[in-house]
């Protein structure tokens, strides 16, 4: 949630981590710290979801994407334009000056966290 509240128009954070890490529980923590009171579910069928905020947050689902047609049709740029942008399964994607989270899954409750770049601010 703390993250959250520190996200800025055109910040784009990378998360990854296998299958029930915790990614888009993750991603409801961010949009809470947006103030965002949507309900936030895993992209996965539907690519990106958009949540208002004090900034908005585009949540990108990268898991079916097989393609870089298909990433370039996101349009990462666009929405980066327009608020903050989060993406599961970021590691399909390079992107400059991106958050890169790594979620794992330690059992139970538990996840470890790790970053590789702090957001700029």
């Amino acid at each position: 949630m703390l993250l959250g509240e520190r996200l800025r128009v055109g910040d784009i954070v990378l998360l990854t981590g296998e299958l029930g890490a915790g990614k888009t529980t993750f991603v409801r923590g961010l949009a809470q710290g947006t103030g965002s009171k949507a309900d936030v579910a895993s992209p996965t069928f539907q690519l990106v979801r958009i949540y208002p905020g004090r900034v908005q947050l585009a949540h990108v689902d990268l898991y079916r994407v097989e393609s870089s047609t298909e990433l370039r049709d996101l349009g990462l740029e666009e929405l980066a334009e327009d608020g903050a942008v989060v993406v599961e399964w970021g590691d399909r994607l390079e992107v400059d000056g991106a958050a890169l989270i790594h979620l794992e899954h330690l059992g139970g409750d538990r996840r470890m966290i790790r970053t590789r770049r702090d957001l700029r601010h």
